[in-house]
């Protein structure tokens, strides 16, 4: 069956990783390639716009869209009846945790506040935090979240996972308002669903003790934006994202100017072997569906 497969690829890098299916290249932004109809499976581009989904509609013969994102939300609910969906995760975990880490290195230790006072040619000498016994709860416990833990690990943290469902290590999301209270910050690395859409709201952001730090690692829409602001522009709580809402986050936006923010814009991934990795776990998913097989990252109920 393997040979009869057609993909559609948006690099030609990444068509080299795939074995025993026919690679055939694509540019997003034009036209389909010749023999693009009889394609069974379609690889969008790392970010999905309304005409990437649209591709789908023009893919009769299509049976899987193979994401090279670990977040499905973008595809959830608009592909054609009988397209399965596979998202890449597995290939941005390290690179999104080692960006949680240095995000609560950088506020623990005031590096946004030294870098201010660098522009402003002021010696700011003043003691910081450390991360050695601080305690984190993670929100999330997949892949990014076990990467989370060894790297944090090393440094003294004691860290606590949340999931979905109770399980051996793991707490069940309805226990996160309980287990705020007893840390320092929380790190939120979940899909964007409609279970997770606000989870971040006025009441869990009460929760959390005086002075602690939201780590937003997930996607814009986890946190409501308004009450987070709200914390913010109080000086009871301190913050970290790497996702908004809306985002691009607009020049006028008061997240810009809230105290205790540090800010980034959505690149918690983009490193230079994001796109090698992310090839590597999408030719593993190819590979299965080629096979009769059903993918080990078919995105079912959001996840």
């Amino acid at each position: 069956m393997a040979d009869t497969i057609t993909v559609l690829v948006p690099h030609a890098e990444g068509a080299e990783q795939l074995e025993g299916v026919t690679a055939v290249v694509y540019d997003p932004d034009g036209e389909l390639p010749e023999g693009s109809a009889h394609a069974q499976v379609l690889v969008p581009p790392f970010l999905a716009t309304s005409e990437a989904v649209a591709l789908t509609e023009k893919l009769p013969e299509l049976q899987l869209v193979q994401l090279l994102t670990a977040g499905a939300e973008a595809w959830i609910g608009k592909l054609p009846e009988g397209v399965a969906l596979s998202d890449c995760r597995g290939a941005h975990g390290g690179a999104t945790a080692e960006w949680v880490v240095a995000a609560l290195l950088a506020v623990y230790r005031h590096l946004p506040q030294f870098v201010r006072a660098q522009d402003e040619a002021r010696w700011d000498y003043h003691q910081t935090e450390e991360m050695d016994g601080k305690r984190v709860l993670i929100v999330g416990a997949g892949d990014v979240a076990e990467n989370t833990v060894r790297r944090l690990t090393p440094f003294g943290v004691t860290t606590t996972l949340v999931g979905r469902r109770a399980r051996d290590g793991v707490h069940g999301i309805d226990e996160v308002r309980d287990l705020l209270p007893d840390h320092d910050a929380c790190v939120v690395i979940v899909p964007l669903t409609d279970d997770t859409r606000g989870l971040i709201d006025a009441g869990f952001l009460a929760a959390m003790p005086d002075g602690s730090v939201l780590v937003n690692a997930a996607r814009g829409p986890v946190a409501d934006t308004d009450a987070l602001t709200a914390e913010l522009v109080s000086g009871r709580l301190r913050a970290a994202l790497d996702v908004t809402e809306p985002e691009p986050l607009p020049a006028d936006h008061p997240l810009w100017s809230a105290p205790g923010l540090l800010l980034t814009p959505h690149v918690g991934g983009s490193v230079p072997g994001g796109m090698k990795r992310a090839y590597g776990i999408a030719a593993e998913q190819i590979a299965a569906f080629a096979r009769g097989e059903q993918p080990p990252n078919l995105v079912e109920g959001g996840y």
